[in-house]
C-alpha cells in the first residue's frame, strides 16, 4: 500500500528539523565567526574547524548503529537536550575560562552530535514513507535543512553584529529545547536487533557488515565515496575556509558591515541549497541518477569566477556578489546530487541496514574535511595578498576529480 507522504509522524519528524537544524545554523556561524573576530588567523580558524569535525567522523558510525539498534525518536531527543545543554554550559564558562580551548571543544561537541543525529534522521525516513516517496521525502529533509541554514545565519549574523554572542546562545538553546519536545511525540516503527556480546563486539560486527555491503554488493557505491571525499577535500573544504574569511578579513570592510554580510552569505548559500532542494522535489522523475556526474562537474567550474573576480576587481561589492552567487550555484547542484545519491542508497540498502550504511556513508564522507580546512587555512595564511591563487588551485583540482571520474554514475 502507497503510504502518503506527510503522515503525522513524519510531519512531526520535519518541524521538529526545522526548529533544531535552525539551531544548529545559528551556533556553528557565531561560534567560529567570534574566533575569527578575535584572532583574524584563517590557519587558526582552520585549525579550529577541523578539529570540530573529529567527533562527526568518529560518531556517525556508532550514530548509525545506534539507529538501527534504538528507537530513532530517542535518539533524537536525549541528543537535541543535550545539545541544549553544551551551550548552556559554554554561555557559563565563556567570560572565565580559555576561549580558545573552550571554542574548540564546544565545536567538536556540537559536530559530534550532528554527525550521531543525521544518520538517526535518514534511517527513519524508510520507515515512515513508502519507496515510492524516497526521492520526495529526502527533498523535503534537504530542503528544511537548507532552509534552516538560510535563517540560521541570517539572523545569527544580525543579532552577533547588533548585540553580541550571548543573545545568539540563548534563542539556540531554546530552539533545542523545543525540538527535543517536540521530537518526544514521533512514533518511528522499531524492531529491536538481537545483539550477541559485548557494546563493542557489536559496533565492530555492524561496523564490518556495512563496510562489506557497500564493497562487495554495491561497490559503486564505495566509488563514489572516494569521489565525494576528493570534492570534499579541494572544493567543500576551501568554500568553508574562504566564505568568512574573504568577507570580514579580504575584501577590507568595516567589521560589523563584514559580519552581517557573511551571515547574508551564509543565508545565500543555504539559499542555494533550498532551491536544489525543491528542484530535486519538483523534478524526481525527471532527473536521471546516471548524470549525477554533470553535477559535480557544474559545481568545480563555479569556483573559477570567485578567482578571476579577485585578480580583476578590487571592489569589495563586487567580489561579494560574485563571491555569493558562485556559492549559490554550487550549493544548489550539491543538493541535487546530495538527494540523488541518498534515494539511491535508500531504495538499494536492505532495511536491517540503513542506518548502518548511511553512517559509513556520512563518515567516510567526512574523513576528508578536516583535512581539508586545515589546508586550506595554512593556504590562505600563506597566500595573502593573492587569495585568487588558493581558489583557483581549488577549482582546477576540483574538475579534475569530476572530470575523471564522471563515468563511474553512469553505472548507476
Amino acid at each position: 500500500m502507497n503510504q502518503k507522504l506527510f503522515s503525522k509522524d513524519f510531519t512531526l519528524v520535519v518541524i521538529g528539523q526545522i526548529i533544531s537544524l535552525f539551531g544548529n545554523a545559528a551556533i556553528r556561524f557565531a561560534l567560529p565567526l567570534y574566533l575569527l573576530n578575535l584572532t583574524g588567523s584563517s590557519a587558526l580558524y582552520g585549525t579550529v574547524t577541523a578539529c570540530a569535525f573529529l567527533p562527526a567522523i568518529l560518531l556517525s558510525p556508532v550514530g548509525g548503529i545506534v539507529a538501527d539498534r534504538v528507537n530513532k525518536r530517542n535518539i533524537m531527543v536525549i541528543l537535541d537536550f543535550f545539545t541544549a545543554a553544551v551551550i548552556i554550559v559554554f554561555s557559563l564558562l565563556m567570560n572565565g575560562a580559555n576561549l580558545i580551548l573552550l571554542l574548540t571543544v564546544t565545536l567538536m561537541f556540537l559536530y559530534g552530535i550532528a554527525g550521531a543525529y543525521q544518520p538517526s534522521v535518514q534511517a527513519s525516513i524508510p520507515a515512515l514513507t513508502s519507496p515510492d516517496n524516497f526521492m520526495a521525502a529526502n527533498s523535503v529533509i534537504n530542503t528544511i535543512s537548507s532552509f534552516a541554514s538560510l535563517i540560521g545565519p541570517v539572523i545569527g549574523g544580525i543579532l552577533y553584529s547588533a548585540y553580541g554572542l550571548e543573545p545568539v546562545l540563548r534563542i539556540c538553546t531554546i530552539c533545542f529545547i523545543l525540538s527535543a519536545v517536540m521530537e518526544i511525540f514521533i512514533q518511528i516503527p522499531f524492531q529491536r536487533q538481537v545483539s550477541d556480546g559485548s557494546i563493542w563486539k557489536t559496533v565492530k560486527s555492524d561496523f564490518s557488515e556495512s563496510v562489506r555491503f557497500i564493497r562487495k554488493e554495491k561497490p559503486v557505491i564505495g566509488k563514489t565515496l572516494l569521489v565525494i571525499c576528493g570534492i570534499n577535500l579541494f572544493l567543500a573544504a576551501m568554500i568553508v575556509v574562504a566564505l568568512p574569511y574573504l568577507i570580514t578579513e579580504v575584501l577590507n570592510m568595516e567589521a560589523s558591515q563584514a559580519n552581517r554580510l557573511y551571515g547574508f552569505a551564509e543565508g545565500i548559500l543555504a539559499a542555494g541549497g533550498l532551491a536544489g532542494g525543491i528542484s530535486a522535489g519538483i523534478f524526481a522523475d525527471k532527473l536521471a541518477i546516471h548524470k549525477s556526474g554533470n553535477l559535480v562537474i557544474a559545481c568545480s567550474v563555479c569556483v573559477f569566477p570567485i578567482g578571476a573576480s579577485l585578480i580583476l576587481f578590487s571592489s569589495a561589492i563586487i567580489n561579494y556578489i560574485v563571491i555569493t552567487v558562485c556559492c549559490f550555484a554550487i550549493m544548489g547542484c550539491s543538493t541535487i546530487f546530495t538527494v540523488q545519491m541518498m534515494s539511491f542508497i535508500q531504495t538499494e540498502t536492505p532495511q536491517n541496514l540503513i542506518g548502518k550504511v548511511i553512517a559509513v556513508i556520512f563518515t567516510v564522507s567526512m574523513c576528508a574535511q578536516p583535512l581539508g580546512n586545515t589546508l586550506y587555512g595554512v593556504l590562505f595564511e600563506i597566500c595573502k595578498g593573492c587569495e585568487y591563487a588558493v581558489i583557483l588551485f581549488s577549482g582546477v583540482v576540483s574538475l579534475i576529480i569530476a572530470v575523471s571520474t564522471k563515468n563511474i554514475f553512469k553505472r548507476f
